[in-house]
């Protein structure tokens, strides 16, 4: 059992009101130097350049997401507790694997958020088993709970955990990350269509058997849900202007790697902790890791400015003072022909590599379990009055017209320049046949 503080520590939060720590356990873990890193990673990246309100961090996710976790079974023990083994209901003993899970499902982010794992090859939930699991000051202290406790916690991060009811209220198509991060980023970015009724939902949720079910009751809230994350998806998280400084980021960052190969001195360009990460086939230990951080990266990229590489400091400049590259919508018949609009940038004056990009961001709003994919996801059930389930979409219409289809927003990212059209511009004519190539921010093969 874990210690219970005597006086419960209390966090505000502008999402869920107030953050109730009330195990010396969860203090503890907040209070490491690897979960108050997560301080000085933003959630979402670059989409503070689009939304300016969207500073907010991965500690201020991570408690959230804590704290539904705690709020769910807290709700569970009181109403749906087990009363003989196989009868599906929820065992309290699982409480606090769960809130520890959903506390730390995120510490293993990197700089960025994704776009460090793009451009780096990591992953973030791979990353936090090793931090779980290694030697950690966060692994300390779950040792200090149980021995096998970090293995618990990793295998719930990894979807190995023998009890689905805990793997899905931390991942699955509705869990506690998803349900916090919509509300979090909602709130922070001002998009307001990215409210749900979380309360209500959390009241028709129901331990059942094959993992997590939604009382049929709940059905409308559910559905709300499905529809918020939807639009959060294309007007936030694909928004072109946050991805074409993300593509610029990407690409700065690709500039650095290129210099070290060419026999850039290291020390003067990266310095010791930003050495490991571009170190060619060196793999981050987790000590090289969490030293890394938005802070870090900023710094850096600062610098470079300065840097005598005319397209790392050009790139440099563009990220810190939000010089987005622009874009237009491309598709599988426009996508061969890209090659011609490169062509037009390189005449421009603009390496391509680091100029232009063809970016996709790609959304599956919800789907059913199917077995046979690659990632099945864990599909919504209803359960109905006489206890019987029902998959979401078989009674929803609305999930029903949008299960299984993609969201799906295929972009050609190039400098702004390309659109000048000054009197003084030297390469006007260049410029002029770059746009020619397109129409309606859309190229079109074909159209001239």
């Amino acid at each position: 059992m874990s210690e219970k503080l005597a006086h419960e520590k209390v966090l505000r939060d502008p999402i869920h009101q107030f953050i109730h720590i009330q195990d010396q356990l969860v203090l503890d873990l907040i209070n490491t130097p690897e979960f108050q890193r997560l301080r000085r990673v933003e959630q979402l990246g670059v989409t503070a350049f689009v939304f300016h309100g969207a500073v907010h961090d991965r500690f201020g996710h991570s408690v959230g997401a804590y704290e539904l976790a705690r709020r769910i079974t807290d709700y569970f023990n009181q109403y749906y507790q087990s009363q003989t083994e196989g009868d599906g209901l929820w065992n309290p003993e699982e409480q606090m694997v769960t809130i520890v899970a959903a506390l730390l499902h995120d510490v293993g982010h990197g700089a960025f958020s994704h776009t460090f794992e793009h451009l780096f090859n990591t992953n973030h939930e791979m990353m936090t088993q090793a931090i779980i699991t290694g030697d950690t000051e966060i692994n300390r202290v779950l040792q200090s709970y149980s021995p096998d406790f970090p293995n618990k916690v990793a295998s719930v991060i990894a979807k190995t955990y023998p009890n689905q009811q805990v793997v899905q209220l931390i991942s699955s198509q509705l869990d506690v990350d998803r349900m916090d991060y919509l509300l979090r980023d909602a709130y922070y970015t001002g998009a307001a269509y990215g409210e749900f009724d979380i309360d209500r939902i959390m009241r028709t949720m129901k331990p059942c058997a094959t993992g997590i079910g939604f009382d049929i009751s709940g059905m409308h809230a559910v559905e709300d849900y499905i529809v918020s994350r939807y639009q959060m998806y294309l007007q936030v998280y694909f928004h072109p202007v946050s991805r074409g400084m993300e593509v610029i980021l990407e690409h700065l960052l690709g500039r650095v790697k290129e210099l070290l190969v060419e026999g850039h001195n290291p020390s003067d360009l990266v310095g010791p902790l930003l050495a490991p990460v571009f170190e060619a086939d060196h793999d981050l230990t987790v000590q090289e890791y969490l030293r890394l951080d938005d802070n870090l990266f900023m710094t850096a990229i600062n610098g470079w400015q300065d840097y005598p590489d005319q397209i790392l400091s050009d790139l440099s400049s563009r990220f810190l003072n939000r010089k987005p590259f622009k874009s237009i919508q491309i598709n599988e018949q426009s996508a061969p022909y890209i090659d011609e609009l490169e062509q037009v940038v390189k005449d421009a004056g603009f390496d391509p590599i680091y100029y232009t990009a063809q970016n996709d961001a790609y959304d599956l709003p919800y789907d059913d379990y199917k077995p046979t994919a690659k990632k099945p996801r864990t599909q919504i059930d209803l359960i109905l009055g006489d206890g019987s389930h029902r998959e979401l979409s078989d009674l929803s219409a609305l999930v029903a017209s949008i299960k299984g289809r993609a969201s799906l927003d295929q972009r050609f990212f190039f400098p702004k320049e390309m659109l000048n059209n000054g009197p003084d511009d030297l390469f006007s004519q260049v410029h002029q046949n770059f746009r020619s190539l397109i129409k309606n921010d859309t190229f079109i093969p074909g159209e001239r």
